[in-house]
């Protein structure tokens, strides 16, 4: 019989914040009868988002095409999407149930570099281009490839979305975390990536690549021009490829800041030498379609003989999911002005994304007036990483404690706060310990997509609880 003894070292070892213990006792606090306000996963239908009505006409029948025989059904539906209905089934004409090509079916993945051409005005190619099931298979696509020896690592942000911690320990990969700067809108620092760099080297480390998720997750940073700048000249100095996390590309709100990607920017400095490993997703944005797992994954400055690697890969695999490269399909490719659903689909994307903004400043503004709580209103993404301040005992020796007895009393600080502030409150949160931080700092991560009566009830319990609790621990001391 198989038992936890027998099970690969590295699965035990690896760890994902997002759905561990914290979560598991929301599900058990729920299922007894109480209130949980879910801000731990950035999972925008789950709380209430409502999906488009031209995705989800479209995929309709597509799942169904007989419907298309049937006027008093199709009465229902806007013409436009009739129409690209039909014109999608005469270039796939297998319909979804069947495998597709294993890179993606081929007009889809011509849609996405044209997506791309026409973002960032730049050439692309859909042979450099991989359909896949959301862009966590993207990212674990280029880890398997990328990590040749065991000494091999990837520089990844702290804090960081912990797939890629999780993702780098299953596959035997060596993490190199470099600190964004929290001072500095939580940009990344030449000086801090050379230092977590030359430490790596000096531990035998080999850095292979680097991360970079813009906008930021858990942040809600966005990447300003010359950073991006600065990041490709980095990787370019030390032989580093890069995987350019841009999956929240549409869910900017600070109206100063805009997304820069990572293929424009390397375009703009005719720079040919770095790899590019470049990912987007339909979970995110607007559309919020994280159950149809659709995504893509686009190769830059990447030869021919690699590419059929992951091709390779990509096939062992077979596909990915064929409903899922359809929402791919309909995100790169959504109705044009003069199209009958044209009014719709603006009106309710524009209601998502100015309903992110506003909660997202309710949230930072209501947050930054609790003392002993602090946080940059997100730019950007679905999330805030917020700063809070705990009550140190006159027993701990902080000054006595080496980085790594630090991080532990760091941890087991945050997650019993998040813990309380679950059981008391109802409002399920991520220690901000799960996706790393700099010592001798507390965060935790929590996403604003509920209901805005409900972001503003979680700002409300936050006050009384951060008050409470702290004047606790004071005590207690």
């Amino acid at each position: 019989m198989v038992t936890s003894k027998s099970l690969n070292r590295r699965l035990l070892d690896a760890q994902y914040a997002v759905r561990g213990p914290i979560v598991i006792r929301a599900q058990q606090l729920e299922e007894e009868g109480r209130k949980i306000i879910y801000c731990n996963i950035g999972n925008p239908q789950a709380l209430k988002q409502k999906p488009l009505s031209f995705l989800r006409q479209t995929l309709s029948l597509l799942e169904y095409p007989e419907l298309l025989d049937k006027p008093d059904v199709l009465k229902h539906y806007h013409q436009d999407v009739v129409e690209k209905v039909k014109k999608i089934l005469e270039q796939h004409p297998h319909g979804t149930g069947a495998y597709t090509q294993s890179t993606g079916i081929p007009f889809i993945r011509q849609a996405v570099a044209d997506f791309i051409r026409q973002r960032d005005s730049i050439p692309t190619h859909r042979d450099r281009i991989i359909l896949t099931d959301g862009a966590s298979k993207g990212v674990q696509a280029v880890l398997i490839a990328l990590l040749k020896e065991a000494n091999d690592g990837f520089l990844i942000p702290i804090p960081q979305y912990p797939l890629y911690s999780a993702s780098l320990t299953l596959y035997g990969g060596r993490q190199i975390g470099y600190f964004l700067d929290e001072q500095n809108s939580w940009q990344l620092s030449e000086e801090i990536l050379k230092k977590s760099i030359s430490q790596a080297r000096k531990e035998g480390i080999n850095p292979v690549g680097m991360v970079v998720i813009n906008p930021g997750n858990p942040t809600g940073a966005v990447l300003s021009h010359d950073n991006i700048k600065m990041i490709i000249g980095f990787a370019r100095q030390h032989n580093l490829s890069i995987i350019a996390d841009e999956v929240y590309q549409e869910n900017v709100y600070d109206p100063r800041e805009r997304f820069h990607s990572f293929a424009r920017v390397m375009n703009e400095l005719q720079e040919n030498g770095v790899s590019l490993f470049s990912l987007h997703s339909v979970s995110k944005g607007f559309l919020g379609e994280c159950g149809h797992r659709g995504g893509y994954l686009e190769l830059r400055s990447v030869p021919d003989d690699v590419v059929a690697q992951f091709v390779k890969l990509q096939s062992i695999s077979l596909c990915a999911n064929v409903s899922g490269q359809l929402a791919t399909y309909l995100m790169v490719s959504p109705p044009k002005p003069g199209d009958q659903s044209y009014g719709e689909y603006v009106r309710e994307r524009d209601d998502v994304l100015s309903s992110l903004k506003r909660k997202a400043e309710i949230l930072g503004n209501g947050i930054n007036q609790i003392e002993g709580m602090s946080v940059d209103i997100p730019q950007g993404a679905m999330y805030a990483f917020v700063r809070i301040v705990l009550p140190v005992g006159k027993d701990v020796d902080l000054s006595g404690m080496n980085s790594a007895d630090r991080l532990a009393y760091d941890e087991k600080r945050d997650t019993e706060y998040c813990m309380q502030l679950l059981e008391k409150t109802g409002i399920c949160v991520v220690p901000g310990s799960g996706f790393g931080q700099l010592p001798g700092t507390l965060h935790f991560r929590t996403t604003f997509l509920p209901p805005q009566d409900e972001i503003e009830e979680v700002v409300m319990k936050l006050k009384k609880f951060h008050e409470e609790y702290t004047k606790a621990e004071a005590v207690a001391l």
